[in-house]
């Protein structure tokens, strides 16, 4: 049986890959927009095996990329709305299993500035954010590491909390629980955690993931330092020597490192650039991820 693995980057879509994302402090202000396309290169060899750390002999270097789309817009100073689509696609090094590609999942959020307190020196700003997300094509997610995407619907609630300095120096603290849907397997029965299940529905497991990272933005630069952790609530390990299934425990702690350039012209664009690695994991790759984009920023109302 292969020796393969789901890379983390599937299981959160590219949620962390630009401004005014779902679990920092920023938000763009009334009637803006910001838009534009991310690409992602993702890539792993190693992985672990539940807790076993191991090397992914049969099928080499598995690579994922993809280029999504993003949007937020402002409908107050206090309300954004996020939307994102990724298109996937993903290979192998060696071995007999093809990739796929094709368009994921469509997620479509909304971020709210409850509470402002200000100080001297300082603003203290608390975020609550819901989004749902889903699949809009009909790929096969049980074929991992190779999927997509996990086939899943998603509802998620999340808590973010930040500390800004006058200066644009910041701390940011971020925390979501997600609520995932049952999905149905093209076959009659699947075999996961040593039984036999004679269904072709599976349960997935929800996830609790929290991001905390510390970053300067001003109207030229913005950089940001981050270490984020998920926890499947739930599911088994990858059964020795097998290929991963849908439902399988899938955790991870990565750092990330980005930098974002709000160029002079021509004006309201922006280059983004970052970097990650997933430092310990469980029935996921070790992968390094880089990313690239550019955003611009429409404004629909006349600014003073």
């Amino acid at each position: 049986m292969k020796r393969v693995l789901l890379t983390a980057c599937l299981l959160i879509p590219l949620a962390s890959g630009f401004s005014q994302t779902l679990t920092d402090g920023l938000m763009m202000g009334k009637k803006t927009l910001c838009t534009g396309f991310l690409y992602t290169h993702d890539q792993w060899t190693n992985y672990w095996e539940g807790d076993l750390k191991r090397d992914n002999e049969n099928i080499g270097t598995v690579t994922t990329q993809s280029l999504m789309w993003m949007g937020t817009y402002g409908v107050t100073d206090k309300l954004n709305i996020i939307g994102m689509l990724p298109y996937v696609k993903t290979k192998a090094s060696q071995g007999t299993m093809t990739g796929l590609d094709g368009i994921q999942d469509i997620t479509i959020g909304a971020k709210y500035n409850f509470f402002r307190k200000d100080y001297e020196t300082a603003v203290f700003k608390a975020f609550a954010v819901g989004t749902y997300g889903r699949p809009v094509s009909d790929y096969t997610f049980d074929l991992l590491p190779l999927s997509i995407g996990m086939g899943s619907q998603r509802l998620n609630g999340r808590l973010t909390l930040n500390y800004r300095m006058l200066t644009g120096f910041y701390v940011n603290g971020s925390a979501g629980y997600t609520w995932r849907s049952n999905v149905t397997l093209d076959r009659p029965s699947y075999y996961t955690g040593g039984q036999l299940h004679l269904t072709d529905e599976v349960k997935m497991p929800n996830i609790f993931d929290y991001t905390v990272s510390v970053g300067f933005v001003n109207k030229t630069i913005q950089g940001i330092l981050s270490y984020s952790q998920q926890n499947t609530l739930g599911g088994a390990d990858i059964r020795r020597q097998d290929m991963p299934f849908v439902s399988n425990r899938m955790n991870f702690s990565k750092v990330d490192a980005l930098v974002m350039w709000y160029l002079p012209k021509p004006k309201n664009l922006a280059v983004r650039a970052s970097a990650g690695y997933t430092v310990a994991g469980r029935n996921v790759g070790q992968s390094t991820t880089w990313l690239g984009g550019v955003l611009y920023t429409f404004h629909f109302e006349k600014q003073s």
